[in-house]
């Protein structure tokens, strides 16, 4: 290592420690070991760090660089747009004209009347929001006690307030710090309860009961990740998400489908939705719809929706200072013309089959894994001591952390999920951009990590 690339690393390291709070890391290891990674540059699906060490981006960053990193076509979008106009507010009725033409080109592509969009920063915005328009909804409606939202256990849904306490993981619902915020965790996925079996054993704290419980004068919404991400990758039982919209439409309640991570092409369709054929009444958007190069989300609402809330004449008392932000919009239009030029979410269909193909060689090969799963390129695997006796690794283990950890050895950067006890899952979810090679390359790596972390596990 150059002297000067060694000062800079020490340079930054500090920098880090002292004036940087990580989000979702651990403080105390943060400072005691400095930064993981110290990026530098990517491209495609690779990034590289300072010291040109390359890591296949498993998990697209966070879900969202569903194109790939160093794309010029994005690049080159925001900087015709910010040479124009970096910045005008949607504020006091104004608009801008990458705004209007992103808004244009969503609502075409969303399934069923949803065909309005409120912008946003982000997920956790997109999701804060969505509960405020379906309260606000309701108190236009004359319906002033609709106010409260269920979500489910194992949902993720945010980290402002509302939206973490709608998150189902308990570190994240008591980091929130307010104890009632009118949101309740519902058990996920319980088909015949949702469909009114009420002898079901696991009826209690289903989203049926707990309408029946509150009463459906009191409940505003339901919200639901059409396949749970950062809960585990868990994809719903077939007839699930049409028994929740059949539920809604008994009780005059809104169905919020957070799309923040499955939205813009991510499960082998443009929108999750789509492979169980539900129209919700609120779509929350984020991550997918600039691939990451800039910070973008939404809410998309149905026509009705629209047209009861311009009915209110006064100022609406919501909004975020980059909602609709030109730049922003400007690559999240860019960024759909390429994954529709590309036929990007054909590819992560196809990718997805070979990745299912893969997981399944890996659980024949492997008795570490187990409940492989995936819908496109948005996929998971639980990692268990004994799949004969269905016995997990003792919770002290860190057994998920441990396999990411042998992948990160071998370049591959993927995520471990571990929040409960006994759950030990690890999540894969490349860009869309990826090729068969490439999904083949990330199968050896995993294939090699499995090898090496039974010898020291087992």
């Amino acid at each position: 290592m150059s002297k000067s690339l060694k000062s800079l690393k020490e340079e930054l390291t500090a920098i880090d420690c002292k004036n940087i709070i990580h989000p979702q890391s651990n403080p105390k290891a943060q400072i005691e070991n400095g930064p993981k990674i110290i990026f530098k540059e990517g491209e495609g699906i690779y990034l590289k760090d300072i010291d040109g060490r390359s890591y296949l981006d498993g998990v697209s960053m966070l879900w969202n660089v569903n194109l790939g990193h160093g794309n010029k076509e994005l690049a080159e979008a925001s900087y015709q747009q910010m040479t124009q106009a970096a910045y005008t507010t949607t504020f006091y009725g104004y608009i801008n004209e990458a705004t209007a033409r992103l808004a244009e080109k969503i609502t075409s592509l969303t399934p069923g009347d949803l065909n309005t969009i409120f912008f946003t920063s982000g997920g956790s915005e997109s999701n804060d929001t969505a509960f405020k328009l379906s309260r606000f909804y309701w108190q236009l409606k004359g319906y002033k006690e609709k106010r409260k939202i269920i979500s489910l256990k194992r949902g993720y849904h945010g980290v402002t307030i509302a939206a973490q306490r709608a998150t189902g993981i308990d570190a994240f619902r008591d980091f929130s710090g307010v104890i009632e915020q009118d949101i309740v965790n519902a058990k996920p996925h319980l088909t015949e309860c949702e469909l009114g079996d009420s002898s079901h054993p696991e009826y209690e704290g289903s989203i049926r009961s707990i309408i029946e419980k509150e009463g459906a004068d009191k409940i505003a919404a339901i919200i639901i990740e059409p396949i749970q991400g950062a809960g585990g990758v868990h994809i719903p039982p077939q007839g699930y998400l049409q028994a929740v919209r059949q539920l809604c439409d008994e009780n005059n309640i809104h169905f919020i489908a957070d799309e923040v991570i499955c939205g813009f092409g991510r499960t082998g369709k443009m929108f999750g939705v789509e492979h169980w054929e539900v129209v919700p009444d609120f779509m929350s958007v984020a991550k997918g719809i600039t691939s990451g190069y800039a910070q973008l989300g939404g809410v998309i609402m149905t026509e009705e929706i629209r047209d009861t809330l311009n009915q209110y004449d006064n100022m609406l008392p919501h909004g975020f200072t980059y909602s609709g932000h030109p730049a922003a919009c400007a690559v999240g239009l860019k960024n759909i013309e390429i994954i529709e030029r590309d036929n990007l979410v054909k590819n992560a269909h196809l990718m997805g089959e070979e990745l299912n193909k893969g997981f399944h060689y890996l659980e024949d090969k492997h008795s570490i894994f187990k409940n492989t799963r995936n819908r496109g390129l948005l996929a998971g695997v639980d990692i268990i001591k004994d799949r004969d006796t269905n016995t997990p690794f003792e919770d002290s283990a860190k057994a998920a952390s441990k396999f990411i950890d042998e992948c990160y050895q071998r370049d591959l950067l993927i995520r471990a999920f571990d929040f409960e006890p006994g759950m030990n899952i690890v999540a894969v979810a490349p860009p869309l951009v990826i090729t068969k090679e490439e999904i083949e390359n990330i199968i050896n790596i995993m294939d090699d990590a499995a090898v090496a972390f039974s010898r020291k596990m087992l």
